[in-house]
């Protein structure tokens, strides 16, 4: 691997328990016009480094990445890639709100009181933030989402060994399946974590399977991203929604998850469970929290959407430098789960 030298020097964070990786130096520049050329280009070109930085021995199988890369779109500040145990998302949530603490941190954004804005370009999109700041400190982090959409409503599915399933599609920057948790045999607050994982896949995989997806920017953007698992409890109410998000090659998100708290409030507005401005909040596995609510509506293509503003905490873990020796086999990356 001779990408960098130096080695590769990284940002360490989590949103809600979920890592955030973010690369500050060592990754080649990546070329193409657009932030899905790019995305391509890293995917065909580099997965070398996105193996080296998300797999053992240097992280694991639910590691999560960010790229930073130069911007196409004329009202981004900032783009960046994501990455991950199977390859590059479209959109990430929970990473977006590290990457809005860590910009302002870092002075690649210019800080302002009380409340710091800027755009973030994503594979998705244009996300625009909103950062609490008070002097030194950085606080919650807002964004506002891409136009979401539910794909599909009470969609029939069949899964193998659980039967028939209604479930439903949302669209938050990625797409999900959204089943509750009843209805394949789990409980959100009891079942292992590897029941619910295997579960979930099987619903991810079935839905691949049998449901065609599309989206009217891209068809690069037009696949499944993985499966929510959720406590069922769609309709408005103060308390927080438990779900737990399965995704890419069933990772397992740590944190609430930003797109998929987007995909379900799209959903939910679309059935008439929750209002504009009704905020809701979700909670993970961590027993962390995000806030989301629908703040205006209007129409992509054939779908009617929602913009859903949300929020969470990042906070910082340490930073590290990566290298490579050359006589190391096992020095590229590898998986034991």
């Amino acid at each position: 691997m001779n990408d960098a030298a130096d080695g590769f020097e990284t940002i360490e964070m989590h949103t809600g328990g979920e890592p955030v990786r973010i690369v500050v130096k060592g990754y080649p520049n990546i070329p193409g016009e657009t932030i899905l050329a790019k995305r391509r280009h890293a995917r065909e070109q580099l997965d070398h480094i996105r193996r080296m930085l998300m797999f053992e021995p240097r992280g694991h199988y639910d590691m999560y990445g960010v790229i930073p890369v130069k911007p196409d779109h004329p009202e981004a500040d900032l783009a960046v890639l994501f990455m991950h145990n199977e390859g590059y998302s479209t959109m990430c949530g929970h990473a977006t709100i590290a990457i809005g603490r860590w910009a302002i941190d870092t002075g690649l954004i210019a800080r302002s009181e009380p409340e710091t804005r800027f755009n973030l370009q994503v594979p998705c999109g244009l996300v625009r933030l909103r950062v609490a700041v008070s002097g030194t400190t950085t606080g919650t982090v807002h964004f506002e989402s891409v136009p979401a959409f539910a794909a599909a409503l009470d969609c029939q599915v069949d899964i193998p060994e659980l039967g028939r399933l209604t479930l439903d599609i949302g669209y938050g920057g990625a797409f999900y399946a959204l089943v509750p948790a009843a209805a394949i045999g789990l409980d959100l607050k009891r079942s292992p974590v590897a029941q619910i994982v295997e579960r979930a896949d099987r619903v991810t995989q079935a839905v691949k399977r049998q449901v065609k997806l599309e989206h009217p920017d891209d068809p690069d953007l037009a696949f499944l991203y993985g499966t929510i698992v959720t406590d069922g409890n769609d309709a408005w109410e103060p308390d927080a929604t438990r779900n737990v998000c399965v995704f890419a090659e069933r990772e397992v998100d740590r944190s609430p998850t930003g797109s998929g708290v987007t995909a379900r409030i799209a959903v939910q507005h679309a059935k008439g469970l929750i209002k504009l401005d009704q905020e809701r909040r979700f909670e993970s596995l961590t027993d962390a929290i995000f806030t989301g609510r629908a703040i205006s509506t209007g129409r992509l293509g054939r779908f009617d959407t929602v913009t859903v503003e949300v929020g969470g905490r990042a906070h910082y873990t340490g930073r590290a430098r990566y290298t490579v020796e050359a006589d190391d086999m096992l020095g590229e990356g590898f998986l034991l789960r």
